[in-house]
């Protein structure tokens, strides 16, 4: 009888064991499924260079409808850039705006070249030539204050940064060893 009790006792501890890690398992749910693997927002480079030209060629537009007296003119424009580019073009407009200056004549996207992309098309960086020839900036008084030497037409290297599956502008500066076809 004595036998009877210990296996009975071992088998109790057993379902009672079982039952207890089975609840636990049950209580835990099932394994956590992996990470799903990003999906590109772009098949190929051409498509990537081409979202990024749409996002410049939209910046130059927003820039050419800015009027000075009116920052809610400048919204557009920061809405395609992002990074230390956002900084300034937000430090710049606030100078113009607070400097009382007009602009005049539209600057023109004479080309855009791609010529470097991460994986997954995240970074993007092109070449484009702008000409600036019609934009004139004068102070509340209509002298120039646009450099004598400024170039009428002149490269840019951009570099364009994917967030929420839409380029914006990241970083640009003017580009020394490359010149537009016509400077």
């Amino acid at each position: 009888m004595a036998a009877r009790r210990r296996v009975a006792s071992r088998f109790f501890a057993l379902t009672s064991l079982s039952a207890l890690a089975i609840g636990s398992l049950v209580g835990c749910g099932s394994a956590p499924e992996p990470a799903p693997t990003p999906t590109p927002v772009f098949v190929s480079e051409a498509e990537a260079f081409a979202a990024a030209e749409d996002v410049y060629r939209a910046y130059n537009d927003a820039l050419n409808s800015i009027d000075p007296s009116d920052p809610e003119t400048f919204e557009p424009v920061f809405e395609l850039s992002s990074g230390a580019f956002e900084k300034a073009d937000r430090k710049n407009l606030s100078i113009l705006h607070a400097e009382r200056h007009s602009i005049a004549g539209d600057a023109v996207v004479l080309s855009f070249t791609g010529y470097s992309a991460s994986p997954q098309y995240q970074t993007v960086t092109a070449r484009i030539c702008l000409d600036v020839s019609a934009v004139q900036i004068t102070d509340e008084n209509g002298a120039s204050v646009v450099a004598p030497d400024r170039p009428e037409v002149y490269a840019l290297d951009v570099t364009f940064e994917l967030q929420d599956d839409q380029f914006s502008i990241d970083a640009a500066e003017r580009s020394e060893e490359s010149t537009c076809d016509g400077n």
